[in-house]
């Protein structure tokens, strides 16, 4: 069942990220952490969800192990919408100091992609 809050909700987030990132200007920045690949690394596709911010240290682990993720925004009974907003602006934050690309995939899931492989996006 699709939540037209959550659609709204990631789409500005990632929005966002992607004006910020296109005002900011390169500086010195402090070395961020980097995802290691090696020549016989596989690299998988996950499907994770995001059911509260608790669900953000195997996203970031899976991340941080070079995978593309395809995360389903599922808010828990528990969870409100401020707190699925604040862990898809850390989860978007988080990607972009890894270099890894993120986009919106429909209405209620996220693409987080390695370094070495980069999302289409139709301008328009």
């Amino acid at each position: 069942m699709a939540n037209p809050g959550i659609s709204k909700v990631i789409d500005k987030i990632i929005g966002k990220r992607r004006e910020k990132k296109e005002e900011i200007k390169v500086e010195e920045k402090e070395e961020a952490p980097t995802v290691t690949l090696t020549s016989t690394s596989k690299i998988y596709l996950k499907a994770l969800p995001l059911h509260s911010p608790g669900d953000l240290e195997k996203i970031k682990s899976e991340i941080k192990a070079g995978n593309i993720l395809i995360i389903k925004i599922e808010p828990s009974p528990e969870s409100d919408v401020e707190d699925i907003k604040r862990a898809i602006g850390e989860l978007s934050e988080f990607a972009e100091s890894m270099g890894c690309d993120i986009a919106r995939l429909g209405e209620e899931r996220i693409v987080v992609t390695p370094p070495t492989v980069q999302i289409w996006k139709e301008k328009g």
